[in-house]
């Protein structure tokens, strides 16, 4: 087990080094005069060149990756060239509000489908086809349109909730958890019509199996059968696909923290990436790496720990 963590975490880390080069090289070729987007238009040009050699700007991509890395591998990330504000304060200060969300949609996600997708493949009828509805709807619908929708009914028009802001948990838990239910269903809908279809499938196809059949000649009843057996083997494929949508709520995230305006990872992001601040923009790209890398990595041991196959593999 220890062998698997070491591998995972030794391609977690290739994956994170290739990214930070094409970010760092992306920013620098796309960046435009980064120096006299912070001094303003009105400064003059010996200004702005002063402003770059101060930034390393007039260096050579090589000198200036090379120099960032130094830095970032003794923990200083620097700071934002616009706002001088540390990137380990930047991102920390917002971590925890995008974390909640995406850690929210993960759990609904996981909860609805596996509930929904089981149902779907052992009692077919109306759940099945409500299953193959959501199914449509969460791929039709694009995610920002469908947290509008939330935000005219269930906030603008019948007051269940703020239709914006954001309360710390620490603050107020039952505040925090009214201000990120909605953002939290708008992030989860794609993930739940993929994750159940994968449930659902997985789970119509385990119980094809030779083994069920043989339980279920014993007399076990069907519930037990389902929930001990069938589950376990199906979990595997529904996991992975969980994995790949944990990326893309990251990304979504950005979208529908700009929506219900919540000051969470989003607003920095964008707010970064226009003006061509690198330093926070690197941050953002190394921390949002490691988290991913983290979850895949715990999605690789419940794998394991579900199907002895893959401790094998």
């Amino acid at each position: 087990m220890l062998g698997f963590i070491i591998r995972r975490l030794a391609s977690g880390v290739v994956l994170l080094a290739a990214i930070t080069v094409l970010g760092f090289t992306l920013l620098y070729l796309g960046g435009g005069d980064i120096a006299r987007k912070i001094l303003g238009e009105s400064a003059d040009q010996a200004t702005v060149a002063a402003k770059a050699h101060e930034l390393g700007l007039d260096q050579p991509l090589y000198s200036q990756f090379g120099s960032w890395v130094g830095h970032a591998l003794s923990g200083n990330f620097g700071a934002s060239w616009f706002s001088g504000q540390l990137v380990a304060d930047a991102i920390t200060s917002r971590l925890a509000v995008t974390l909640s969300l995406v850690t929210g949609a993960i759990v609904l996600i996981a909860i609805v489908s596996v509930v929904l997708g089981v149902l779907a493949a052992t009692r077919r009828g109306w759940i099945d086809r409500l299953a193959q509805f959501l199914a449509v709807v969460g791929h039709a619908i694009p995610g920002f349109l469908f947290a509008v929708g939330l935000v005219l009914v269930f906030a603008l028009t019948l007051h269940w909730f703020d239709p914006t802001g954001y309360v710390a948990f620490t603050d107020s838990p039952v505040d925090w958890g009214k201000s990120v239910t909605l953002p939290v269903i708008a992030l989860a809908l794609g993930g739940i019509a993929n994750v159940t279809q994968q449930v659902r499938g997985s789970v119509i196809d385990a119980l094809r199996n030779d083994y069920v059949r043989t339980l279920r000649s014993r007399g076990i009843p069907a519930r037990r059968v389902v929930l001990k057996h069938v589950l376990r083997n199906a979990a595997g494929p529904a996991l992975a696909v969980l994995g790949v949508h944990f990326v893309g709520l990251l990304g979504g995230a950005v979208i529908v923290e700009q929506v219900f305006a919540i000051p969470g990872l989003g607003q920095v992001a964008v707010q970064a990436t226009t003006q061509g601040d690198i330093p926070l923009v690197m941050g953002l790209l190394v921390a949002t790496g490691i988290i991913v890398i983290v979850f895949n990595l715990l999605i690789d041991l419940a794998q394991g720990w579900l199907n002895p196959k893959v401790r094998l593999s």
